[in-house]
């Protein structure tokens, strides 16, 4: 019964549209091996065998979204230079929607890994975290109040690099309140105050324990703070990521809450980078596609779970989804 279901809901991926909304980060992967140590400092010298560029950030969750085969497009600022140029011929090959992003006299955030038997040995980052402000964000503003319109969900993918804004909440809040479009949030700590009124924060547990203002250390406290979470942002459904433990979904249903506990499904984990894009991108596309939250959780808590499994940022598939449903006695 449930393979059925879930087949059929894969059907209606082709037909929706999300807008994901947020900081565009370009993932760059130095991989080689290391054999002896520098003489000039005590750090591994690493020979280098591969380099690879991968969608990072917001266009991450877009490219999940386009591997579950929905449609995505993106909106966001990236530089004018070399690197932008690189992220958004990346976007553009991956089949994601780039007539929505915002480009700007300012460096294209590019975080880089190097990494030595799947193992990473450091990673430094190049981004510029000003604020977009003046006609510049009047324009990106305006951009997106009339896209809005043209999509079944939106999902802000916040990073804290410049991007969002309590004016792009007011936008999307009003549109939800009017039309009742689903708005889904990754959220950052330090900017909770703005997710008021949105259909579903994904936050991990120290986002939600900064977010709640409670330190969960234990299933009585996990509680405390999704309720928390609920009561404070008026929002309409919470889902804090555990990590090994799973994830829990705070979902209104009239006066009460609902609680649903689902344990993780991973096998192996080499990196859990990029694994909240994952979740946010399937539970919003499952969502929004015909399937209730708690079914939708629970295919997001999979594809997590496959692609915890992979190394760096990464991506999982419908087909990998179902084998999973075929073989895990949750799902």
């Amino acid at each position: 019964m449930t393979l059925n279901k879930l087949e059929n809901l894969f059907k209606n991926f082709h037909n929706k549209k999300i807008l994901v909304i947020g900081d565009i980060i370009l993932d760059r992967y130095i991989i080689g091996k290391v054999s002896r140590i520098s003489p000039e400092a005590p750090v591994p010298v690493v020979e280098v065998t591969e380099e690879s560029y991968r969608l990072g950030g917001a266009a991450n969750v877009a490219n999940n979204i386009i591997a579950l085969g929905g449609k995505a497009y993106i909106s966001g600022i990236i530089g004018k230079g070399s690197t932008g140029k690189i992220l958004k011929d990346l976007l553009v090959e991956k089949g994601i929607g780039v007539d929505y992003i915002f480009e700007d006299n300012r460096r294209t955030t590019v975080k880089t890994r190097i990494i030595a038997g799947n193992q990473q040995i450091v990673r430094f980052d190049i981004e510029d975290r000003r604020r977009l402000e003046g006609k510049g964000k009047e324009l990106f503003l305006s951009m997106i109040k009339s896209a809005i319109n043209d999509f079944d969900a939106v999902v802000v993918s916040d990073y804290k690099k410049g991007v969002i804004s309590e004016d792009l909440f007011r936008i999307l809040v009003n549109h939800k309140d009017k039309n009742g479009n689903f708005v889904a949030v990754d959220p950052k700590v330090g900017h909770f105050r703005l997710y008021k009124k949105v259909s579903l924060i994904t936050p991990n547990i120290i986002e939600a324990s900064h977010g709640a203002e409670i330190d969960i250390k234990d299933e009585k406290t996990l509680i405390k703070a999704g309720f928390n979470l609920l009561k404070k942002l008026s929002c309409d459904s919470v889902l804090i990521t555990r990590g090994e433990e799973g994830m829990s979904l705070f979902e209104k249903k009239d006066s009460d809450v609902i609680v649903t506990h689902l344990p993780t499904v991973a096998k192996k984990v080499f990196d859990v980078t990029g694994a909240g894009d994952t979740v946010i991108a399937t539970i919003t596309l499952a969502h929004v596609s015909g399937a209730d939250l708690i079914f939708a959780a629970k295919i997001a808590n999979v594809a997590a779970g496959i692609v915890v499994g992979k190394v760096g940022t990464a991506t999982a598939t419908q087909q990998e989804i179902m084998e999973v449903f075929k073989t895990h006695p949750y799902a």
